[in-house]
């Protein structure tokens, strides 16, 4: 033992050292505090308490001063220590806070780390620690769209009772239609997939105009059918429909969920 450190212990002090050291649920790190001083009391040597605990010189030395100063007590508290950086000013995270709720004055969509940074001089992590304290992520979006129909609680409680709960002996289709769909061919045949081999293209492409997809999803079975027409006008939408119509059996009654479908085109009139 180092010179200038004696201990000794009292019957009281020892059996309690001796009980947080063999009880199960004592944390780690008070067991080998009690058994430093344990085995200081019996004037084993830092060297070998150090191998039987674990630690390291400095750390035998500190426990054994924090005993002879404060006891058992002060072997179970831990001393606070200041942060290791000073908290950031609220007047910066309230400007952080600020300038997040408004639109950046550069050309961008939205805030980033950076600019931010650069605009109140912090570090980016700061300004990253200040948005997820305050909840903030200026990156993400959540589209809405707030309608003015005065009837559309009755509406959407409408359709969305059609998804939920088709009604009996009736037929629920969702209709939409795609336009533009580019008609794309690779210019040579690739080779077909074969053991130790992927089915292979060429990087380039030929194109084939454009075509138009319309299709009809039957909510209760899955079953989608689908047409494939030149043109968008309300005469091919016209022709989908007498399609359905024909694959929809008698005495069926359908109801068919759609946005605005293709509309006929104003009448021109000459003078």
């Amino acid at each position: 033992m180092r010179t200038g450190v004696s201990i000794t212990l009292g019957d009281a002090d020892r059996h309690r050292l001796e009980t947080i050291a063999a009880a199960r649920n004592s944390p780690q790190k008070h067991v080998w505090r009690a058994r430093i001083v344990l085995m200081s009391a019996e004037g084993v040597g830092t060297n070998a308490i150090m191998a039987a605990t674990g630690t390291a010189k400095t750390t035998v030395w500190r426990w054994q001063e924090r005993f002879m100063a404060e006891g058992v007590d002060g072997l179970l508290r831990d001393k606070t220590r200041p942060p290791g950086k000073p908290p950031v000013p609220g007047e910066h995270a309230g400007r952080v806070v600020e300038l997040t709720l408004k639109p950046p004055p550069h050309e961008a969509t939205h805030w980033t780390g950076r600019a931010m940074a650069k605009a109140v001089g912090l570090a980016v992590s700061t300004v990253q620690a200040i948005w997820k304290t305050h909840g903030l992520a200026p990156h993400r979006w959540r589209r809405f769209k707030l309608s003015n129909d005065p009837a559309f609680a009755e509406k959407l409680h409408a359709i969305v009772g059609l998804y939920v709960a088709p009604p009996a002996h009736a037929v629920v289709l969702s209709v939409d239609e795609k336009s533009q769909i580019q008609a794309l061919d690779r210019t040579q045949p690739g080779l077909p997939l074969k053991k130790g081999r992927g089915a292979t293209m060429t990087h380039d492409y030929k194109r084939h105009g454009t075509t138009t997809l319309f299709a009809a999803l039957n909510v209760l079975t899955g079953e989608v059918v689908g047409r494939n027409m030149q043109r968008h006008r309300h005469q091919e939408f016209i022709r989908f429909l007498n399609t359905l119509e024909r694959e929809i059996p008698d005495g069926k009654v359908v109801h068919v969920i759609l946005d605005s479908p293709p509309r006929r085109p104003p009448s021109v009139r000459g003078p």
